[in-house]
């Protein structure tokens, strides 16, 4: 005996219980008002259990994550469960007895399609957490949208399926349907979904992101906007660059941001009738012009070799600022001091020279 039969019975024992004699079809409808509202009652404990300790538990943890879900499940499964008490309750009236199976398609139907947005809503969360969890910066909330929406429309294409599945639909000609007419579109459309997919690898693998100095090709600039099918890039002339999500992603690309310090190597050249001496000097004043600034670090200095005019020196250092400006700015203080220590010391710089020699 079903859970609608028990309370039709009790109905009836307590009108035979008072003496009052009702027709059959008003003890079902008394019944059914007090099955629905039962499963109200029930809907609200459930609601307010969520509502009261599984709310109160999930603000305790360190995490937003648990917090979003049950805020965004709870009146769906309220709702939930005021649909199966319409169902049980409208089946305790035979007059509907002729619309039986139907009323199980819709109240099927309406299951199915309620279950679904619930797994829609938890999806969404999961999706705003990664996001949020992965990156400090919103890379593009254009991207987040759209992937809102494919996940959202693949759920929705699924629970689609079940209903055709539970209306005993013949599902054989609609997935082959599906697949050609998939093909059909992937084929006139794969350019612009190649640079769509290129647009969720850059989000997820961030080999940029917006703000960042980055170098394709022969272009250099920073990131200002990164779309589902193009990623613009103002450049240092000035002008704006678009650029096609797949060439980024097919291409190297050179990330200056995420640099934390930067190898300098440079080289100059002073005269062949510099003395011995003085050229072993030349090493301790490049260390020690490099030493006084805070944001640089010797690597290396070596008399390299003997060029065609002059007797070469190599020097390498790292300087910790990423900042291209400033570099510049280090660089020519260094070029200076260099030329200063020089002059005092009576080392000259070497140039291009030719020495010509004519036989009498």
């Amino acid at each position: 005996m079903s859970f609608g039969a028990y309370v039709l019975e009790f109905i009836d024992d307590v009108f035979t219980l008072l003496g009052i004699d009702a027709s059959p079809l008003i003890k079902q409808i008394i019944a059914s008002v007090g099955l629905f509202i039962l499963f109200i009652v029930i809907g609200w404990i459930v609601y307010h259990i969520f509502e009261r300790y599984f709310t109160r538990w999930a603000k305790k943890t360190k995490t937003k994550l648990d917090d979003e879900i049950l805020r965004n499940i709870k009146k769906p499964i309220y709702f939930f469960v005021i649909i199966i008490g319409i169902y049980f309750s409208l089946e305790l009236l035979t007059i509907l007895e002729n619309y039986s199976e139907t009323l199980v398609f819709i109240f099927t139907i309406l299951e199915i399609l309620l279950i679904t947005f619930i797994i829609t809503r938890v999806v969404n969360v999961f999706i705003a957490w990664y996001a949020e969890r992965r990156s400090e910066r919103k890379m593009s909330e254009h991207i987040l949208f759209v992937l809102k929406r494919i996940i959202n429309l693949m759920i929705f294409l699924f629970a689609f399926l079940i209903i055709l599945y539970v209306l005993k639909i013949d599902l054989s000609g609609i997935v082959v349907g599906l697949g050609v007419g998939g093909i059909a579109i992937a084929f006139a459309l794969q350019n612009v979904l190649s640079d769509v997919f290129s647009a969720f690898s850059i989000y997820f693998d961030k080999p940029f992101e917006i703000g960042d100095f980055i170098v394709v090709g022969d272009y250099s600039g920073t990131v200002k906007k990164i779309g589902m099918k193009s990623t613009r890039v103002q450049l240092l002339q000035g002008e704006e660059l678009v650029l096609a999500n797949s060439v980024l992603t097919t291409t190297n690309v050179r990330n200056f941001k995420k640099m934390r310090k930067r190898r300098i190597k440079f080289n100059f050249g002073v005269t062949y009738d510099t003395s011995s001496k003085k050229l072993k000097k030349i090493p301790n004043i490049i260390r020690k012009i490099i030493e006084n600034n805070e944001l640089t670090k010797v690597d290396r200095i070596h008399f390299k070799e003997f060029g065609d005019f002059s007797l070469n020196f190599e020097v390498i250092y790292y300087i910790t600022s990423k900042d291209y400006a400033k570099f510049m700015d280090v660089q020519q203080e260094f070029n200076f001091a260099i030329k200063e220590s020089f002059e005092k010391e009576g080392i000259e710089m070497a140039f291009p020279t030719q020495t010509i020699f004519l036989n009498k």
